[in-house]
């Protein structure tokens, strides 16, 4: 039967291949052109410029100063933050591949969070934590009578170092407990019997077996803390400059695009090293970015070692992942502050009015943008992208697929705009598209592009390894019985693919919904995204502009728990893992 399938299926193939020919030019062309003037034009217009002001030079000794010192703090702060995030994951993803307890799917469902989480959202929530207005400084103020707050968080290193720990413990617990849940116990059972100790078998046995895993969270963890533009300016504050904050200082501060052009220059031939290296590693061993943990043979905990290493383990978690969103949310429903220009008595208490705020212009300004606008600005822009990411992701996924010898640089140039900052997507956007209608003025679909350039490598991730698990015996049975291949993409291919195209579609909207790198250069004053809307009146005076910021913050957390929810009840046909 299968060989009269397959001679069908050469007729067919033989009578139609100029179709197939014009097909494979669509899947090809689309998704090329799109990167070409979408990614390779404002990158190549960065470069452009940078060459320009590095051929002057009066200014290049200058610039040399303004390019080492963030290039040194960026570099430093992110092999910091990757050893801190490494401390407490790989413990972290030891437990979750060895030991079953109670409450392991909600927490693994929380420490997923802050992987998709917006970067304001964290600030926020550190901030309503630890921040000068938190809960923490609040309480210690009222206790002790303390006229200012006691603790200095905000602005430090340590508060950079310890949110990137928050977002990236989620990579590693993902990655290497995926990989440590599926190596085979005999080998390390082997090794303790010849009389190998604990340390020896972990140094001599588990370690090579998980390096391609550790090296590739590890990878990822630097790419992320290396591109790190939110936390920087908004948790570390105006006394630490890395490459990503520096560029955006030499644009709207300096007005210096030449300067802040090199800087970019450097940032991603940093970043495209480090993503390189990753993708050589990733693709040699098909490492999953976000994989689902099924372990199996999982243990409970009997010893005494065994007990306290699981409950410090998981109250260690559950304290760094969810009290900074536990006290944003409690914050947005309690007043402890006076308003802006409010003189008497504060009323304190439990209140609704942040919340309702969202939606009021009580200072009846004509410059004000409702919080509730930029909800509505938020949903339109991650509707497009979403419609963008799938048909694009689709399209590149049946060129990758159907075409193996091309399928590699295809899918390394797709992964290429993760290696590029958001940063720097948004000052290519703005230094290319600078003429109307194309201008961010006049073309607002610059914003929803640039976010799909982010969410596209996560369609594609999300998609290929469920597509390529179709039998080709499927597509030929069909075709063999008439269908045509429209027919057989509706009636075979995509109810198999659906879903995977759902968690992409998911990816999408989430990583639009909270993006604030590129949208901070294209976003219109009075077009303003939830996050950048959440910067704003974070950085203003009076507790009404703090509460309607947490407010604002708690719903975006309210649709990354939803998502990661919907995620992880999500099982792909084909693969276990996304």
């Amino acid at each position: 039967m299968d060989q009269r399938l397959d001679r069908g299926h050469s007729t067919l193939t033989g009578t139609d291949q100029r179709t197939r020919t014009r097909l494979g030019i669509f899947l090809w062309g689309i998704p090329l052109v799109f990167l070409a003037v979408f990614f390779f034009l404002p990158l190549g217009r960065i470069l452009w410029t940078a060459l320009q002001a590095a051929l002057k030079s009066t200014t290049i000794a200058f610039n040399i100063r303004q390019v080492s010192e963030p290039l040194w703090f960026t570099t430093w702060q992110a092999v910091l933050s990757t050893l801190l995030t490494l401390l407490l994951g790989l413990p972290a993803a030891y437990l979750f591949a060895h030991y079953a307890f109670k409450g392991k799917s909600t927490l693994k469902v929380l420490t997923t969070i802050p992987f998709i989480l917006p970067t304001v959202v964290a600030a926020a929530g550190f901030n309503a934590l630890l921040g000068p207005r938190g809960l923490v400084n609040l309480g210690l103020m009222h206790l002790f009578n303390l006229s200012s707050a006691p603790i200095t968080f905000m602005n430090t290193l340590g508060a950079i170092l310890l949110v990137h720990v928050f977002y990236n413990t989620t990579i590693i617990i993902r990655v290497v407990g995926s990989a440590w849940s599926q190596l085979d116990p005999r080998w390390e059972h082997s090794a303790r019997v010849l009389g190998a100790s604990r340390w020896q078998t972990l140094r001599e046995v588990t370690i090579p077996l998980l390096r391609p895993s550790l090296l590739a969270a590890a990878l990822l963890v630097f790419l992320f803390d290396f591109t790190s533009f939110g936390v920087i300016l908004l948790v570390g504050g105006p006394h630490f400059t890395s490459l990503e904050v520096a560029i955006y200082q030499q644009v709207y501060s300096m007005l210096n695009l030449p300067l802040a052009g090199l800087l970019s220059v450097v940032q991603l031939a940093c970043t495209f090293l480090v993503t390189l290296i990753y993708t050589r590693i990733n693709g040699s061993r098909n490492i999953p970015l976000m994989p689902h943990l099924n372990s199996e043979g999982l243990r409970t905990a009997k010893t005494r070692s065994e007990k306290l290493f699981l409950h410090s383990m998981t109250t260690l978690l559950i304290l760094l992942l969810t009290l900074p969103m536990l006290a944003m949310v409690l914050r947005s429903f309690l007043r402890l502050g006076a308003d802006r220009g409010e003189s008497g008595a504060v009323a304190i208490g439990f209140t609704l009015q942040y919340y309702q705020q969202l939606f009021i212009n009580s200072n009846q300004s004509i410059f004000y943008v409702p919080p509730a606008q930029a909800a509505v600005n938020s949903l339109y822009y991650a509707t497009i992208t979403v419609i963008l990411s799938i048909g694009l992701g689709l399209l590149a996924t049946y060129a990758i697929t159907r075409s193996a010898r091309q399928a590699r640089w295809l899918n390394t140039l797709i992964t290429l705009p993760l290696g590029a900052s958001a940063v720097t997507l948004g000052l290519g956007f703005l230094v290319t598209f600078n003429i109307p209608p194309f201008d961010p003025e006049h073309f607002p679909l610059l914003i929803p592009i640039a976010h799909t350039l982010v969410a596209l490598p996560f369609v594609v991730r999300s998609v290929q390894p469920v597509l390529a698990s179709i039998p080709a015996s499927l597509r030929n049975a069909a075709s063999v019985l008439g269908a045509s291949s429209w027919k057989v993409w509706r009636e075979v291919e995509f109810p198999i693919i659906g879903r995977a195209a759902l968690v992409g579609a998911i990816f999408s909207f989430t990583i639009s919904l909270g993006e604030f790198g590129a949208t901070s250069f294209l976003a219109r004053p009075d077009r303003p995204t939830l996050p950048i809307a959440i910067a704003r009146y974070l950085s203003l005076p009076g507790d009404l502009n703090y509460g309607q910021a947490l407010a604002m913050s708690t719903l975006l957390l309210l649709v990354c728990g939803l998502a990661i929810f919907m995620l992880e009840h999500i099982r792909l046909p084909g693969v276990s893992e996304i």
